[in-house]
């Protein structure tokens, strides 16, 4: 009869065990994806950029340094992008993604700045839609990021309690870092898409 109780108690520990790693793979496996929707807004954003700099360089002929600048800090962005989306949860790709951004964002919104000098430019249709694109895929990647964080969230709040935390330890799960800009940089960020074409 012992046998039995001891038999059942190890059942149900291990249907528990199942059920914890189950629940942190599915947890871990959704803000892999959530991260997956903001990746798809910065490759757009990124597409966008070239074309934004080729159509202000074209008004802007003395203003070449900061074209430049803006091109390097893209690709820095682009890279770092590709890192994160390697591995969502791992912390320093993802502190190099937000670095990345900040950087990026302070290139475009000096480039923003700048193009107030230049009625033509402002004037420009392509130059009016694309700035209308990069609005929208800015307000997208918001979106994208605070459902990420969401995500992130729920997973670390699963693999922190308790007992799910043995299971998580046992088994090599790891918290996972949001995807947040600093003030500076979020500031940034909020004031890019006010710019008007």
């Amino acid at each position: 009869m012992g046998g039995l109780i001891l038999l059942g108690v190890i059942a149900v520990l291990a249907f528990w065990a199942i059920g914890a790693y189950n629940r942190l793979v599915d947890l871990r496996n959704r803000f892999k994806n959530s991260f997956a929707q903001i990746d798809v807004q910065l490759k757009r954003r990124y597409d966008l950029i070239p074309n934004l700099v080729e159509t202000a360089k074209g008004y802007m002929k003395h203003e070449r340094e900061t074209l430049e600048a803006v091109i390097k800090a893209r690709n820095s962005a682009v890279i770092a992008n590709n890192a994160v989306a390697a591995d969502p949860g791992s912390a320093s790709a993802m502190q190099g993604l937000v670095s990345a951004e900040g950087a990026l964002n302070g290139a475009l919104s000096k480039l923003f700045a700048l193009s107030e000098a230049y009625p033509d430019l402002k004037a420009n249709q392509n130059m009016m839609q694309l700035s209308e694109e990069l609005t929208g895929t800015e307000n997208k990647i918001s979106f994208a990021r605070q459902a990420f964080n969401d995500a992130v969230m729920s997973y670390n709040t699963a693999l922190m309690r308790f007992p799910a935390n043995m299971v998580g330890g046992l088994f090599g799960f790891r918290r996972a870092d949001f995807f947040q800009l600093d003030a500076g940089e979020a500031a940034a960020v909020r004031q890019a898409p006010q710019v008007k074409f």
